[in-house]
């Protein structure tokens, strides 16, 4: 069982299309989305090749294997353009061993506001843009991707969750 995690796409049509090729690396049976996908937001500015249309057309046909949660920048109209859903606050996955993954953006919980969970599951944020792995108290394991194309800590990334274990990976350009 693998899983391909990514955050803050925010309508790069050029990153998207590194993290894609990844994805075809990987071969994950899900990929988890953590929001902000389509707009790059009122605060960044555009990333390279800003094109929501192309960023639709290459995650729909992935469609079956995505699980997203909204970002701040999603909107209602990028649900009526992504054929999986995108606008839950929340999304949680037990994976085959047991261990609950909450899956979140990160602007409404994040590691100082986490909701009650189990020692032993994980918490899934995007929203900083910075990449985190680490535990914390109460056997709580916080992973962050980091953003696919605006990064604030200067690497392009995204994460895979395989057989227990996270992992960041760098996206690199072509």
């Amino acid at each position: 069982m693998k899983y391909l995690i990514a955050s803050d796409i925010h309508g790069s049509a050029y990153w998207c299309g590194r993290l894609m090729e990844r994805v075809e690396a990987e071969r994950p049976d899900k990929i988890l989305i953590l929001g902000d996908v389509l707009y790059h937001g009122p605060r960044n500015a555009l990333p390279r090749d800003y094109d929501p249309k192309g960023v639709i057309a290459m995650l729909n046909p992935l469609a079956p294997a995505i699980v997203a949660v909204r970002g701040n920048c999603e909107a209602e109209v990028d649900q009526m353009v992504l054929d999986f859903p995108c606008m839950a606050d929340y999304a949680e996955i037990v994976d085959p061993g047991g261990r609950t993954l909450w899956l979140t953006h990160g602007h409404l919980w994040n590691p100082g506001n986490l909701p009650p969970l189990q020692p032993g599951s994980a918490f899934l944020y995007g929203h900083t843009h910075v990449k985190v792995l680490e535990e914390v108290e109460g056997g709580v394991t916080v992973f962050n991707p980091g953003s696919v194309s605006i990064p604030k800590d200067g690497s392009h990334s995204f994460g895979v969750y395989e057989n227990g274990r996270f992992r960041l990976e760098l996206l690199e350009e072509g």
